[in-house]
């Protein structure tokens, strides 16, 4: 057998010991009696200092309720629509594409409910101040065409319905009041 030289002893004998060492260290660590750190204490808002801000929103099963009535409006008068409902942070709750639709109508629908429930307003008058502000229509996500009505709680928007697909914006968004009007019901 080949003598291994000092150097080379000397290293595997410091690597022995080490990994001897880190076996009994882990497991006196996995044993040991003492309880871990308690995390800290949470951090308790106060409602009182005008930290938090209580908002309404629809619930889903509303949301789906507004939608079903959107889109059985429009169906009543033979229209192929898209209905989008947005919370009052533009995230979709809930989208229906009627038999029919055109692709590009989900994808509108969404916008003009966001657009609706942004500026809290129908987006047929938000069309209309494009004459005054064009670069309005340049911020994401919007589509100012009629079609979205925001729905309000307390004067204040907490939701938006948009429609697409039917021959004039007009029409879309008399079926979007058909699914606010749902929701008084």
């Amino acid at each position: 057998m080949k003598k291994l030289s000092l150097r080379t002893r000397v290293l595997t004998g410091a690597v022995a010991v080490a990994a001897l060492g880190a076996g009994t260290f882990g497991a006196m660590s996995a044993n040991a009696s003492t309880p871990a750190a308690a995390p800290a204490a949470a951090v308790k808002a106060d409602a009182a200092n005008d930290n938090l801000q209580q908002t309404t929103h629809l619930t889903v099963a509303a949301a789906t309720k507004a939608a079903e009535a959107t889109l059985k409006a429009a169906e009543k008068e033979n229209q192929r629509v898209s209905v989008a409902v947005v919370d009052r942070n533009g995230n979709t709750v809930v989208t229906l594409r009627g038999d029919g639709a055109g692709p590009q109508s989900y994808d509108a629908a969404q916008k003009k409910a966001f657009t609706a429930v942004s500026w809290n307003a129908p987006t047929s008058e938000l069309a209309k101040r494009l004459a005054n502000a064009p670069t309005l229509k340049d911020i994401p996500g919007t589509l100012f065409l009629a079609g979205g009505a925001p729905v309000t709680a307390k004067g204040a928007p907490i939701a938006g319905i948009g429609v697409a697909g039917a021959p004039s914006g007009d029409l879309d968004e008399k079926f979007a009041q058909a699914g606010v009007a749902s929701l008084a019901r």
